[in-house]
């Protein structure tokens, strides 16, 4: 591993971004911010000011080809990143991208394919739940075989609240991406059909179109996973999974399973809800920020791959179509290139530094 920290640039300097920024200058090692990129340039500056010999710019293209930068880290809305994605892999620059990899599964295909001219794995795509230490012990637990075959998966993803500008489409893109990601890697299988159902119309939703709605996704080796995605249900942040196999269940964030304490008095007991993704996930982007950072050192890529943003944006174009049209709707997937096989990380490269 190179001696010398990895010059990260980061595109997008929005809630997410900003995080990331301040993770890698407080909280991982081994790695430095030396350029921030958004279309807000004052927004870009003002987070720039904060890290030392860091350089701001309102253009992705001129933060990737400024001084010492040697990876960079896409957290822009999704729109924008398959044109910073190619130009990283031109310029052969590791890249953290946070899902999606691209909005549509034609621009992740253009991705795809550009990365295998590389002819190595640059790409990590962000889906952060595998760094997650309850999601960690639980793929264990199941590649162990100890509770036998997978047969269903039961999962409920909540949200206190979105923005204005949230739309129905992005509960499947946005928001049950996360449990079409986790579904492929805790189970090695890839998602075949989705089929999404609505249930009454809520007098009171803050959230345009049918909220909640229940997700139900079919895969390759005749397993089920149900998704309930509530992308406004007003009192917290929660996401659970229970799976259910051949000699037992396993389940992962139960209440009883966060940390905290739990009050009981005057006849009521109970704890704190996280909020939001950042405090629930916190540790999960911490363990993935720090493995990018080491792999992208050591000349290397791991964890979710180009081909992982791809197979779960094609699911996601499925799911869409399943939301719009009420009707099971297959998957359709192109074929997985011998760059992404299970054990596949790509030719070594030389470290940067």
């Amino acid at each position: 591993m190179s001696k010398t920290p990895l010059g990260v640039a980061v595109i997008g300097t929005g809630r997410m971004g900003a995080d990331h920024v301040h993770r890698l200058r407080e909280r991982v090692s081994g790695a430095e911010v030396v350029a921030v990129a958004d279309v807000d340039g004052d927004r870009a500056a003002a987070l720039a000011e904060a890290e030392p010999a860091c350089r701001s710019y309102s253009d992705a293209g001129r933060a990737l080809a400024a001084p010492g930068v040697d990876a960079v880290l896409i957290a822009s809305p999704g729109p924008a990143h398959e044109e910073v994605l190619l130009e990283s892999l031109e310029r052969g620059l590791p890249v953290l991208c946070e899902k999606p990899l691209t909005p549509d599964p034609a621009g992740a295909l253009r991705v795809l394919a550009a990365e295998q001219r590389f002819g190595s794995r640059l790409i990590q795509v962000g889906f952060m739940r595998r760094y997650d230490a309850e999601f960690l012990a639980l793929k264990a637990l199941l590649d162990r075989g100890e509770l036998g075959q997978p047969l269903m998966m039961h999962c409920a993803h909540r949200n206190v609240g979105m923005p204005a500008w949230f739309t129905e489409q992005m509960m499947i893109n946005d928001s049950v991406v996360h449990e079409i990601d986790c579904t492929r890697w805790l189970w090695g299988q890839e998602i075949t059909a989705v089929t999404v159902v609505k249930p009454g119309a809520r007098a009171d939703s803050p959230v345009a179109g049918s909220d909640p709605q229940l997700v139900l996704l079919e895969t390759s080796g005749g397993a089920l996973v149900t998704v309930e995605i509530f992308a406004a249900c007003g009192f917290g942040y929660q996401v659970r999974a229970e799976v259910v196999c051949s000699r037992g269940t396993a389940t992962v964030g139960t209440d009883d399973a966060r940390p905290g304490v739990r009050v009981a008095a005057a006849g009521r007991w109970g704890g704190g809800v996280d909020q939001d993704f950042l405090t629930r996930f916190g540790d999960a982007y911490q363990r993935e920020l720090q493995e990018w950072v080491d792999a992208a050192r050591s000349g290397r890529a791991t964890g979710p791959s180009t081909w992982d943003g791809y197979a779960a944006a094609a699911v996601c174009a499925a799911g869409v179509t399943a939301q719009r049209e009420g009707v099971r709707t297959p998957v359709e997937l192109a074929e997985r290139p011998p760059l992404y096989g299970e054990s596949a990380a790509g030719r070594p490269r030389l470290p940067v530094g």
